[in-house]
């Protein structure tokens, strides 16, 4: 046995040193960031803000390659199945994560155990807008619109399960009112059949309505979390404007196909982590109402962990189907 120790040790150093060097030489080529939403809501904003960042901390481009459909199951489906090296990120949302599972009765994939944390990136809420149509300037007009006429009253999603979605529904579970879900394939084609009156309103995420709200094109009545939104400092959130223990949001971060080397991981959390403090990316998100957050592969997992045990109770309660 003392004979062979030395080998042994000698085999760990060259493993330690090849797994070393291969951090160090990643990456060699560009990497593909899918976004399982369409290009301008605010997954892609957010993607497309990353991976500016992170294709200048890596030295290889970061392309974003949106595969929008079915509340973000079809782009995630195709990260958990790409080779786990490195080369493929997913932006994910905790709804992908934590609602969808209890949404779908049948999952392409497994967005807990195909795809493994990178590093948390941001959140924000989601913001009540009507198309100035609707005849209702408050959320408890909107509440005595949709009681006097159950089901009429409409709302677009950005897709079945996605954070926009299930604000409403956790809106019509607290208020016990009915109202018809138009969902889309992300938030950039429903805020424009929004902006043209095919439908009434929606719950949509803050970066992509903000525009809309500025010039007037939306009318905004809450936001939809704990407190109220520094991007919309005037609006109440819904809980204020009387809808008892409401709140709502989502966040975004990346993730890798599982069996994505340690070190690789590193690599990327690190380049993550560094874009999301530039400069450039935290102005350019916090004035379009993103909240900054970064972290280890942990503590997003851990933040996934919670989300799921949140959100998967308000889904069965719902009676919220996708399929």
């Amino acid at each position: 046995m003392t004979h062979l120790l030395p080998r042994l040790l000698g085999a760990c150093a060259l493993a330690l040193a090849a797994g070393a060097a291969h951090a160090q030489a990643f990456p060699t080529k560009p990497i593909r960031l899918i976004c399982p939403f369409p290009p301008a809501g605010a997954v892609d904003i957010a993607s497309r803000a990353i991976a500016n960042e992170m294709s200048k901390v890596l030295g290889q481009p970061v392309t974003v390659d949106n595969r929008p459909g079915a509340g973000g199951n079809i782009g995630g489906a195709e990260a958990a199945r790409a080779a786990p090296d490195g080369y493929t990120l997913f932006m994910t949302t905790s709804g992908i994560n934590a609602i969808n599972p209890a949404l779908y009765s049948k999952m392409p994939f497994d967005p807990n155990k195909d795809l493994v944390p990178v590093v948390p990136l941001v959140s924000l809420a989601n913001v009540l807008v009507l198309h100035p149509s609707v005849k209702a300037g408050s959320v408890a007009e909107v509440i005595a619109l949709a009681r006097a006429q159950p089901g009429k009253i409409n709302y677009a999603s950005s897709g079945s399960g996605t954070s926009i979605h299930m604000s409403a529904e956790m809106f019509q579970y607290l208020t016990k009112v009915s109202m018809t879900h138009i969902p889309y394939k992300g938030s950039a084609p429903a805020v424009t059949d929004l902006l043209g009156g095919q439908v009434m309103m929606m719950f949509d995420n803050i970066p992509s309505a903000l525009p809309h709200i500025r010039a007037g094109k939306l009318r905004a009545l809450a936001t939809t979390g704990a407190r109220r939104d520094p991007a919309l400092p005037d609006l109440p959130t819904i809980a204020e404007a009387g809808v008892a223990g409401y709140e709502s949001g989502v966040w975004f971060g990346l993730a890798a196909p599982a069996g994505v080397p340690r070190e690789v991981l590193a690599r990327l959390n690190d380049a993550g982590n560094r874009g999301a403090k530039a400069p450039d990316f935290v102005k350019r998100m916090t004035e379009l109402g993103y909240n900054i957050m970064g972290g280890s592969p942990e503590q997003m997992a851990e933040l996934l962990r919670q989300e799921v045990g949140r959100w998967g109770p308000i889904v069965k309660a719902s009676g919220a189907r996708a399929d």
